[in-house]
């Protein structure tokens, strides 16, 4: 296809499969909304692998349902004919002078090329795309990115690659470390990326053509105009799950697909969500901490990954934002708090409440020391030694509070040291954080994709122990992941592990808990099924550990014990944050 298509329908002038010519001769396509009458307006960019032309309704039936259900605001105002999985719909942007440009990455939809997510070629398409777009005629010069995981991730890369024009980022719940967020948590591979690849990514690849969906409204293939045999399409897809398989340890391959956020500088809204375990969650608080952005904000909610961006609530604090920073609006935005967030109670209930920053300052810093003898909690370290023996790759040992006095809030990151030792060379670490009601029944959360989840979680493969000094917080070990170290069975080692980002009030009554497992946490109820998702869900959502190439049972299928006592403090630190 060597032309594109423009078009006045809607309330818009739309150009199909817009061409954009990268530095070594590849060309992509991109579809832009953009206002009918002429005038120079900013930009609302994304950058991805799902297929522009996929409608949301047909590529992602089931979550399009259950918004559709718990969300009547996102329908509202719009056909909805232009909605794509995790962009902007154009229906609520373009009437409010901006433009949106959806462009499929190299190697999906209707852009072709060999597929290889996140890498350094990826970062360079994305500049050469931003610095294409703010030189159109239509163009103030001001390019913002928006959009979800995907479309949010590659924007800490982008911002990072200092493109010119662009002028502001909306990261709404993105990852940001390769390794330690999206593929091996704590050093264990996460199966997401696999099944991931088999459900989301080469459904849509370029040169599916003919095999593949056709767009609602143009009528044309999603995935191009030609359709190529399998044995192409194999060769023109990076095999990432075996470059995780083969490289357990931090490596360049990780490195290169993450951002150097020293390097991100300029406006951005880092939105994160309580319930995001497992991916993004980590990297919207690590970017926003460690960003050298003067402007920058974090938000935080709770519900669905993909929900509450389309809501009011959610396009409300965009519009906001990028009205400030793409159109010079004087609405008030720099007096913005630099953090705002819905704190989490039991039932799905949230409060709005604003703060100055991340962690709270007022955090008091509570250890828990863990009790062996009633598997309970202590506020003080134990004055005898205990152990407590579990399967490696079993539910493991549970420690619980008796029921709360009064009211309690723990909002911030979380760490666990343990001592261990082990009836083999290794163990892997899965640390849950848990609350129960006043009968004993176990408080489930919304997760982002997962209806049903725990509070936190944490993992750490204890070979990868080594700890940077210069970078480790009391509250966030930071693991090296540059050199295994083998346990000597029977010894004891200190391990210190990462607890990711939440917040729960805990109300009188109900109990606080912590397992340490030996495998990915399962409540007992009924699994939860997404139709882009390849496993039923159980607590964990999709990102599961079970690889037998990544956990061989000959190594994890051991006994793991755990020490207790003066020389050994094993203790949950908690953030718990006194009331204003």
């Amino acid at each position: 296809m060597n032309t594109w298509k423009t078009e006045i329908r809607d309330g818009m002038c739309i150009e199909w499969d817009r061409p954009i010519e990268m530095d070594d001769g590849l060309v992509l396509r991109a579809d832009i909304f953009r206002p009918i009458r002429d005038g120079k307006y900013p930009i609302i960019l994304s950058y991805g692998p799902y297929g522009k032309g996929l409608a949301f309704q047909e590529g992602y039936k089931t979550a399009w349902e259950i918004m559709e259900r718990e969300n009547p605001d996102v329908i509202r105002g719009s056909s909805n004919k232009y909605q794509n999985w995790e962009v902007v719909d154009p229906e609520k942007w373009v009437p409010d002078d901006y433009v949106c440009i959806r462009i499929d990455s190299r190697g999906a939809g209707r852009s072709p090329g060999f597929m290889d997510h996140n890498n350094a070629r990826e970062t360079r398409d994305i500049h050469i795309c931003i610095e294409w777009a703010a030189k159109q005629p239509w163009s103030n010069g001001r390019v913002g990115m928006n959009g979800i995981s995907y479309y949010a991730s590659n924007q800490w890369r982008a911002a990072a690659s200092r493109p010119k024009h662009l002028a502001a980022i909306c990261i709404w719940e993105g990852w940001n470390d390769n390794y330690r967020e999206s593929n091996r948590h704590g050093g264990i591979a996460c199966s997401f990326r696999k099944n991931w690849l088999e459900m989301q990514i080469k459904t849509v690849q370029h040169g599916v053509g003919d095999r593949g969906k056709r767009s609602p409204i143009t009528g044309e293939t999603v995935c191009g105009p030609e359709t190529l045999p399998e044995s192409e399409l194999r060769r023109n897809i990076a095999d990432v799950w075996k470059t995780i398989m083969d490289h357990e340890m931090m490596c360049d391959w990780y490195i290169e697909r993450s951002a150097n956020l020293d390097h991100v500088d300029i406006p951005m809204l880092s939105a994160a969500n309580w319930g995001g375990q497992g991916l993004h969650t980590r990297g919207n608080f690590e970017g926003f901490v460690r960003a050298k952005s003067k402007n920058k904000w974090l938000e935080v909610h709770g519900g669905s990954h993909w929900a509450p961006f389309y809501t009011d609530y959610g396009i409300g604090i965009q519009k906001r934002f990028f009205d400030h920073f793409l159109k010079g609006k004087k609405n008030g935005w720099e007096k913005t708090p630099r953090v705002s967030m819905l704190v989490r109670s039991p039932g799905e209930k949230f409060t709005p409440r604003t703060e100055n920053e991340w962690p709270l300052k007022r955090t008091q810093w509570t250890p828990l020391y863990l009790e062996p003898k009633k598997k309970t909690f202590s506020q003080f370290p134990l004055k005898q030694n205990a152990t407590i023996e579990y399967d490696m790759m079993g539910d493991g040992v549970t420690f619980a509070f008796p029921p709360q006095l009064q009211e309690v809030e723990l909002t911030g990151p979380m760490s666990l040291k343990l001592f261990i030792s082990s009836s083999t060379v290794d163990a892997d670490i899965f640390a849950v954080v848990r609350v129960f009601d006043p009968q004993g029944k176990e408080v489930l959360f919304h997760g982002a994709l997962d209806p049903k989840t725990p509070v936190a979680q944490g993992w750490l493969r204890a070979s990868h122990r080594k700890l940077d000094p210069k970078k480790s917080l009391p509250y966030r070990p930071w693991h090296t992941h540059d050199e295994k170290q083998p346990l000597k069975p029977g010894a004891v080692y200190e391990l210190d592990v990462e607890i990711w980002p939440t917040c729960i009030v805990i109300p009188k009554g109900y109990s606080l808990a912590l397992s340490v497992r030996g495998r990915d946490y399962e409540h007992d109820d009924a699994a939860a099924v997404l139709s882009n998702m390849k496993n039923p869900m159980k607590g964990c959502g999709p990102f599961t550990h079970e690889d037998e190439q990544d956990r061989p049972p000959a190594i994890f299928g051991g006994k793991v014990t755990l020490h207790m006592g003066p020389k050994h403090p094993a203790h949950l630190l908690v953030p718990v944050i006194p009331k204003k």
